[in-house]
């Protein structure tokens, strides 16, 4: 009975002992996540992500120079290539010249007749006139020497044919007449401005194609490779070059879900890297994900395996174009800041060298 009671003992010894282990456990895991709640930084490990984009042309035609080489930094509005613009040039000399003679046209029909056309048209139709007023003295002679059968009736009907055609002459003269008095119609006026208005739209166009010969930078960046040379056939899906953004510049990171009620678009942080180090990078959260996803596996240690993180972007200010693509990065938030407000937010930036990314919710 005694071996019996020592085996009872120990076992409720043993059980004491484990339900304070485990007691403990409970303890220490709900310190630490308080403890970890009321930490006053968030560290977060991540890499720089920018931009790229492909510059083409805007139209179809040979290369015939570049300007610009892998590794340059490039400035919005600088050329970067050019087409041969011989094809684009003729087309734009055509369209000018046909705007040209078309205002010509507008021009003459909103003048009207010149006083010399109208002058013109009036004697014209003075001498037709007369011309038929003798036409019709001859055709009544005809006529009574008709009826006393001294003339044959041929000739009577060769005077009333004569008599109707000065008679159709006159009246056409006339209304010529009229016509220059009173000038143009007002349609044929409007028909010739329509068809200027469109040779200045084929005009435009032409221009336009002649300008898109000249391929130009749109925004700050980096070219990374020469995809065309000259000589090469460019078309507008077809690069000429593959060129990165340096504005916006983010670092890309994951936050855990139980951070997710301490972090707001605007909060201010700091982005250090290994390539400079002691180097501090002034930056702010831009873009919170709205979304959850698993740990990316880049980033994914065996205590995280399973936990859902969200994506963040943590905007940075580059003057000296240091922070590179791929590069990696760690992310220091001070979890102690107030709440931004929306002005504060819009109003993030890096002044002239980062404008457009201080923008929240960039994507």
């Amino acid at each position: 009975m005694a071996e019996g009671t020592k085996v009872r003992v120990r076992s409720l010894v043993l059980l004491a002992l484990t339900a304070c282990v485990a007691a403990g456990l409970v303890l220490y895991w709900l310190a630490a996540g308080r403890f970890a709640r009321r930490e006053p930084q968030l560290t977060l490990y991540g890499n720089v992500d920018i931009r790229e984009v492909q510059v083409a042309f805007n139209d179809s035609d040979r290369i015939s120079r570049m300007y610009v080489q892998e590794g340059d930094f490039v400035r919005p509005g600088q050329l970067l290539a050019e087409l041969d613009p011989r094809r684009y040039t003729a087309n734009f000399e055509q369209a000018r010249r046909n705007v040209e003679a078309q205002r010509q046209i507008l021009e003459r029909l909103l003048h009207g007749s010149r006083p010399e056309e109208i002058v013109q048209a009036r004697s014209t139709m003075e001498a037709l006139r007369a011309t038929m007023r003798d036409a019709n003295v001859t055709y009544r002679r005809d006529v009574e020497l008709r009826r006393q059968q001294v003339i044959p009736q041929q000739e009577l009907d060769d005077a009333e044919a004569k008599l109707k055609e000065a008679r159709g002459n006159y009246e056409a003269t006339r209304q010529a007449w009229i016509l220059a008095v009173e000038g143009p119609r007002i349609e044929d006026i409007e028909n010739a401005r329509a068809a200027l208005e469109a040779d200045q739209a084929a005009l435009a166009f032409a221009e336009r194609e002649l300008a898109d010969t000249k391929l130009y930078a749109h925004s700050d960046g980096i070219i990374e490779e020469r995809v065309l040379e000259p000589g090469d056939m460019a078309a507008p899906n077809v690069p000429a070059f593959t060129m990165a953004l340096t504005n916006p510049l983010w670092v890309r990171a994951y936050v855990p879900e139980t951070y997710m009620g301490r972090i707001y678009l605007g909060m201010k942080a700091s982005i250090t890297t290994d390539s400079y180090p002691g180097e501090v990078f002034q930056g702010w959260i831009g873009y919170i994900s709205p979304t959850a996803e698993f740990t990316p596996k880049n980033v994914e240690t065996p205590e995280l395996r399973t936990r859902l993180v969200y994506q963040i972007r943590v905007y940075a200010c580059n003057p000296r174009n240091e922070l590179r693509l791929g590069m990696p990065a760690t992310v220091t938030v001070a979890l102690d800041q107030p709440v931004p407000s929306a002005s504060q937010v819009n109003g993030l930036g890096c002044g002239e060298q980062n404008q457009s990314g201080g923008q929240s919710q960039i994507h």
